[in-house]
């Protein structure tokens, strides 16, 4: 990475005038990098943000003042960075260009310097210690979410292994914050500071920061943003304080860490700025809600176990506050696909109490045409792979269908060991509840189904033929055109997610 950095033009030194927060984690990275930066930028602060994956355009990787770059800025400094390293590529290396992941980091870093912002917040892409964006030497304070496991094939089968991985983006003498972890990750997380003698400070809850004030307003929803809420109040409050800026927030009475492997992160009192900050946050795609009409859309991109745990216990608790108490019947649906090397099976179990009338399963594809949005195409896998995967989702749905009228079958699933209580679900008992299946093309196909013409944005779907003509998909066509209300979950993929936002709000592909 540092080759491809020199012959783009810069030194890895010129990176430390980013004044970068760098941060890693399994699940709620994005959302506490978009808490960090936008309670930052509420100081008045020019802030830099790079993310990933995007959901609809490239260019929402890049992001000036929580804007996704233009068109024109996007193009400009993605010929000027191309043109440098084809110009520099020797003849006799076999890598003459980065990957697509480090040519877009390459492009972030240029992007921010020319704009000279005040801040970068980095997020990382996989993992921490081999990731690209670890180039970055002196970072101002770093940042650990919640760890779990993903990514198994590069970063290891144990949260252990993964939070060796994380734990790698530390650097010397400089303050890293991490939230409560399991015992285990914990620990490696702690030799690893150690190693590199990186101050590690345990973040307390949120409620503690909530003593002595009104309560904290997310813009987020869910119970598991306040673990991301908490980290990024102190990663931004660090960043504050080592920058010299006044208003940081006024001390209160520091508690002793509980688990005593970590010495506790300041207890203070949250300012007018970090609390405008947090309120104000918006990250689509993370327990996002779209009300249409006689439709609702839930959106999450969980894909890790405990990351559809958290899914699933804020989509049942916007259920219980959204459904009406009329008596016309209600439909519940599950849009769902799962891609990689994650397990289906586990993800579609968690998914079981949610009492689903209709699950359908559908590839990342908005559309089955190669006209589609080549920013969401997935050019590693072709069609029938992906659909012979969605079909396996279907099996593995019908399966636990089936267990469903089994009580001696039944489990309630368990959050990960030592892993935060607020992430338990209550205990659901069995039930004969079962729903009907569907696997589409394309998620454009899916969403014509589900909406059957409720929808202004979807033409209602052509007369039955293919996967159209299945018995399930006409007697749901009938329960969906006279449900009072649809309540639709898209999860599984962020990508998946992506691709629903786009057809739903097609000014976000401008």
């Amino acid at each position: 990475m540092e080759l491809y950095l020199a012959r783009s033009g810069l030194q890895v030194e010129d990176l430390d005038r980013l004044n970068i927060i760098h941060i890693t984690g399994t699940k709620g990275k994005g959302s506490t990098c978009a808490f960090t930066e936008r309670i930052l930028r509420s100081y008045g602060l020019k802030t830099g943000f790079f993310s990933s994956p995007h959901l609809v355009q490239v260019r929402e990787r890049i992001r000036i003042n929580g804007q996704p770059i233009s068109r024109e800025l996007f193009t400009k400094h993605f010929w000027r960075l191309y043109q440098r390293l084809e110009e520099t590529k020797d003849s006799k290396s076999r890598v003459s260009m980065p990957a697509y992941f480090r040519f877009l980091t390459l492009m972030a870093f240029h992007v921010f310097l020319q704009e000279k912002v005040d801040l970068a917040v980095v997020e990382v892409g996989i993992g921490g210690a081999y990731d690209c964006t670890n180039i970055i030497r002196k970072p101002v304070v770093c940042g650990v979410s919640s760890l779990g496991v993903d990514h198994t094939s590069l970063l290891g089968d144990t949260v252990e292994k993964i939070a060796w991985q994380k734990g790698g983006i530390f650097k010397h003498g400089v303050p890293a914050f991490t939230v409560p972890q399991p015992d285990g990750p914990l620990a490696v997380l702690k030799e690893r500071a150690e190693q590199i003698s990186c101050p590690l400070y345990l973040c307390p809850q949120l409620e503690a920061l909530e003593e002595g004030g009104p309560p904290l307003t997310l813009g987020l929803e869910g119970e598991h943003q306040r673990s991301n809420a908490a980290l990024a109040l102190q990663l931004a409050r660090c960043w504050l304080q080592q920058k010299d800026h006044r208003g940081i927030g006024e001390l209160t009475a520091s508690r002793p860490s509980l688990l005593q492997q970590l010495p506790l992160a300041p207890v203070f009192q949250p300012t007018s700025h970090m609390r405008h900050g947090l309120r104000d946050t918006e990250w689509p795609g993370r327990s996002q809600v779209l009300r249409r009409g006689h439709l609702t859309w839930y959106l999450d991109g969980a894909h890790t176990s405990s990351s559809m745990q958290a899914c699933v216990r804020w989509f049942r608790q916007a259920l219980h506050r959204g459904e009406r108490r009329g008596s016309a019947p209600e439909v519940r649906v599950l849009l769902f696909n799962s891609t990689g090397d994650r397990d289906p099976a586990a993800l579609l179990k968690l998914l079981q109490p949610c009492q689903f009338d209709y699950a359908v399963f559908c590839p990342n594809l908005t559309e089955v045409s190669s006209t589609g949005n080549e920013d969401q195409q997935n050019f590693t896998v072709t069609l029938d792979q992906v659909l012979l995967r969605c079909l396996e989702h279907q099996q593995h749905w019908r399966h636990l269908d089936e267990e469903q009228a089994s009580p001696d079958l039944w489990s309630a699933p368990s959050p990960e060991p030592g892993g935060p209580a607020s992430l338990r679900l209550a205990p659901c008992p069995p039930h004969t509840h079962s729903s009907g299946s569907l696997v589409f093309s394309c998620i454009s196909h899916a969403l014509q189904w589900i909406t059957q013409g409720r929808d202004p944005v979807f033409q209602p779907p052509s007369p039955p033929r293919g996967l159209l003509a299945h018995p399930v998909a006409g007697s749901g066509a009938s329960v969906l055109r006279e449900a009072a209300a649809i309540h639709v979950l898209v999860t599984g993929s962020l990508h998946l997610v992506g691709g629903v936002l786009k057809l739903l709000e097609p000014s976000l592909s401008q």
